[in-house]
């Protein structure tokens, strides 16, 4: 996955409280297992005023001029503001994929479902928890300055408001490391290759039946 470092992005608010992974990113829409095309249904049916269905071209349906998403001030965000419990409902990663492909880089609310803020670190999208207030206040100034951008630095755990002043917000070490080089699950396993060879190849003189070839 790609590197998360710093990141300039222009923010877009999502002002509804447990926002569930249904919504996000509805269930007719799980049949890939692939990490990338889930950007054009990313709140489907809210952004949408048809039904939408897998594989279907999406940039002829009607849409809701009232959903953020939709706004051409919107255009672009890579950066969402929610309220709490952001992420509830089912585990599906699908939820995580369908903001990262669509451009958002980073999630901001008070909280997050435990699973989806998992799924955000193992796949590039930084979740950061502020205090409910700040997020009032972001949300107050989003709404009244059309462009409003945020500067996230993930080197000093900050976040840079228009008017240069700085939000810090806490941030796991062990995460950090994932995202600042780029690293999912399997990226960091093979961080221990030569280990894990040298493993394997001292099993197999105590154990030389669990690596034999099977033969039919």
């Amino acid at each position: 996955m790609d590197k998360f470092t710093t990141l300039d992005g222009l923010v877009v608010p999502i002002d509804r409280s447990n926002v569930d992974t249904d919504a996000i990113i509805p269930k007719q829409f799980l049949k890939s297992i692939k990490r990338s095309g889930f950007g054009p249904n990313l709140f489907d049916e809210w952004r949408y005023a048809n039904y939408g269905e897998p594989d279907q071209d999406c940039s002829g349906r009607p849409l809701k001029s009232d959903f953020v998403l939709n706004m051409p001030r919107y255009q672009g965000a890579r950066i969402l503001i929610a309220r709490e419990n952001f992420g509830c409902g089912s585990s599906r990663e699908h939820a995580v994929w369908a903001l990262y492909d669509y451009g958002i880089s980073c999630v901001i609310a008070p909280s997050f479902a435990d699973i989806f803020f998992g799924n955000c670190g193992k796949n590039g999208v930084l979740a950061i928890t502020l205090d409910a207030k700040i997020i009032d206040s972001l949300f107050r100034e989003v709404l009244a300055t059309p462009g409003y951008s945020l500067h996230v630095n993930l080197h000093t755990t900050s976040i840079r408001k228009p008017d240069g002043s700085e939000l810090k917000f806490a941030c796991d070490p062990a995460l950090v490391y994932r995202l600042l080089n780029g690293l999912d699950d399997i990226g960091l396993t093979l961080q221990h290759a030569d280990q894990i060879r040298a493993y394997e190849q001292r099993q197999a003189k105590v154990t030389p039946w669990l690596f034999t070839d099977i033969k039919t």
